[in-house]
């Protein structure tokens, strides 16, 4: 899948895009608008910065609008009420505040493209010490042994694993297996983590980070533990 990133700070290029392209994303970037407007029809994805150099993140967001229906989240520090209502009004599909954590974009750029019909490819099977997920069958297996999953409870192992032992926090799980934010679903995924924690024999295996969410014990995930 290929990423349009639009961000004029050097630093932020500098330490996400290895991390984008260690998630199998091909990154392309624009430091100005004006490159970004040449370069979104070729794209299937756009993380962008709303302060530019050259013009407002807003005023980008509405031209590619008005062209294109690519997806767009907002990627910026800017954090106040007006600013996110508009950017959303301006055409984005999701909206992360820095700092973030990368799993948590991750996880966003996959609800995100879920939601829009364009579900990103990822590799068919994704491995984690000795747990296994192979994402064409939806099989789960714990060294020889597999294990049956629902639907909603492999989407959680699977951004989990995605996440390889980094926090996912609980909004990010939520929208990404939910589709939403609301805090009454927060019981739902509790659920969800018993019964995966019980079905794969391992209580250790998915790690509750207090006020954060939830992240897997990769240490929990070697053979014979």
């Amino acid at each position: 899948m290929r990423v349009l990133l639009v961000e004029d700070d050097d630093r932020v290029v500098a330490a996400l895009v290895p991390a984008l392209r260690r998630a199998h994303l091909s990154v392309v970037r624009a430091e100005t608008a004006a490159a970004a407007l040449d370069l979104h029809a070729d794209v299937d994805l756009v993380l962008l910065d709303m302060g530019l150099p050259d013009q407002d993140g807003l005023a980008l967001c509405r031209q590619v609008r008005a062209s294109s229906s690519v997806p767009i989240i907002a990627v910026t520090a800017r954090r106040e009420e007006a600013m996110v209502v508009s950017a959303l009004r301006a055409g984005v599909d999701d909206y992360v505040v820095k700092p973030y954590r990368l799993a948590e974009l991750l996880a966003r750029i996959e609800a995100v493209m879920r939601r829009t019909g364009r579900q990103p490819p990822m590799e068919p099977v994704s491995e984690v010490g000795d747990l296994r997920l192979d994402h064409g069958t939806r099989q789960v297996f714990v060294g020889e042994d597999e294990v049956v999953l629902t639907r909603k409870e492999f989407e959680l192992v699977s951004m989990l694993a995605q996440a390889g032992g980094d926090v996912v926090t609980r909004e990010a799980l939520m929208e990404g297996i939910w589709d939403t934010a609301w805090v009454g679903a927060s019981r739902t995924l509790d659920v969800h983590v018993s019964a995966v924690r019980a079905k794969l024999g391992r209580p250790g295996l998915i790690e509750t980070v207090r006020g954060l969410g939830y992240r897997l014990a990769v240490g929990a995930l070697t053979p014979g533990s």
